[in-house]
C-alpha cells in the first residue's frame, strides 16, 4: 500500500515548512533542502551567496489539536543551542549559529549550527582506527564537562567529514549536570553516571562492529553486555517503539514493519540517493 504525507499534527510545524530564507550574521541564507520534519522538529540545511552552509532544527511550533506547543520548541531550541555554547572549544562539535527570521524577527524554536560537509556515519565497518580513537576522544570530552550524550546509538548523528573525522550533532536529548541543587546533587550525578555509561556503551558498539562487522545482537550482546539503564529502558522503550510503527503503518504514514526508511520523505540520513548530508 503506498505512503502518504505525514498530517499536521504530526508536523511539528503543521501545515508549514521551515522559512525560504534566515539570516545569520546579517547574511541571506536560503533555503536548500529539509532534511527532515517529523512531529519534534524540522531540520533544514540554508546556504549563503558565498557559499557558507548552516543547519536549522526548528523545534515544535504546531499545537497539538487544541494543546499549545510553542513552548516545549522554545524549551528544546534553548537547551540545545546551550550545549553548543557549552562544548564551543570541543573539536567535533560544530559552531553554533545564531540566527534571525528574514525580516530579523527572533526564532526562539530554533537551534542552528554550521554545517559540517561530509556524511552520516552509517557503516563502521568503512572507518579506520583512527577515525575511532578521535570518536572516543571526543565522547570523553562531554564526560569531563559532565555531560552525557545520549543519542550515540542513533549513527546518523555522527557526521564523518570530507578527511574521515567525527563531528556530533542533535543534542536535543544530551544531559548535564546543573549549577545549583538539585541539579547537581546525588540524584543528578547518578542519573549522569547512568547515561555516561551508556555512551560508552554504544560507543563500544560502534567499535565491535567496525571490527568483526555486523555482529548478530547475541553476539553483541555476548560481547558488550549492556548496562543495567539501558536493560531498564528496552523493557518500556521497544514496545512502546514497535506500537508507534504499527500505528504509523496503520493511518498510512510508513509501510511494512513501520521503519522511517518506508516514509513518503524519509530523513536524509536514511535516503539512499543523497551520499552528503550534515
Amino acid at each position: 500500500m503506498p505512503v502518504k504525507e505525514r498530517p499536521a499534527i504530526f508536523r511539528a510545524l503543521g501545515r508549514q515548512d521551515p522559512p525560504p530564507d534566515i539570516l545569520c550574521n546579517a547574511k541571506t541564507y536560503s533555503l536548500l533542502e529539509v532534511y527532515k520534519h517529523d512531529s519534534w522538529a524540522a531540520t533544514a540545511a540554508y546556504g549563503a551567496e558565498d557559499g557558507s552552509r548552516i543547519v536549522c532544527k526548528f523545534n515544535r511550533a504546531s499545537p497539538v489539536l487544541i494543546l499549545p506547543m510553542g513552548w516545549l520548541g522554545r524549551i528544546l531550541a534553548r537547551r540545545e543551542n546551550w550545549f553548543y555554547r557549552k562544548l564551543a572549544d570541543v573539536e567535533g562539535v560544530p559552531e553554533i549559529a545564531e540566527v534571525r527570521g528574514a525580516a530579523g524577527e527572533l526564532l526562539p524554536n530554533v537551534s542552528a549550527h554550521v554545517f559540517v560537509e561530509g556524511k552520516p556515519f552509517q557503516h563502521p565497518g568503512e572507518a579506520d582506527d583512527q577515525f575511532f580513537d578521535r570518536l572516543t576522544t571526543l565522547v570523553a570530552a562531554l564526560h569531563q564537562r559532565d555531560i552525557a550524550y545520549v543519542d550515540l546509538h542513533k549513527k546518523e548523528n555522527v557526521i564523518v567529514d570530507l578527511q574521515g573525522r567525527p563531528h556530533l550533532v542533535d543534542f536535543q536529548v544530551s544531559f548535564s549536570l546543573g549549577r545549583r541543587w538539585p541539579a547537581n546533587g546525588a540524584i543528578a550525578r547518578y542519573l549522569l553516571d547512568a547515561l555516561t555509561s551508556i555512551d560508552r556503551y554504544n560507543l563500544n558498539k560502534h567499535i565491535i562492529r567496525g571490527e568483526h562487522g555486523n555482529v548478530s545482537p547475541e553476539e553483541l550482546a555476548r560481547l558488550l553486555p549492556p548496562p543495567r539503564i539501558l536493560r531498564w529502558h528496552r523493557q518500556i522503550a521497544v514496545p512502546l517503539r514497535t506500537l508507534r510503527r504499527a500505528f504509523l503503518v496503520k493511518i498510512g504514514i510508513r509501510s511494512g514493519k513501520g521503519m522511517a526508511t518506508s516514509e513518503l520523505n524519509p530523513e536524509i540520513a536514511f535516503r539512499t540517493d543523497k551520499p552528503e548530508t550534515d
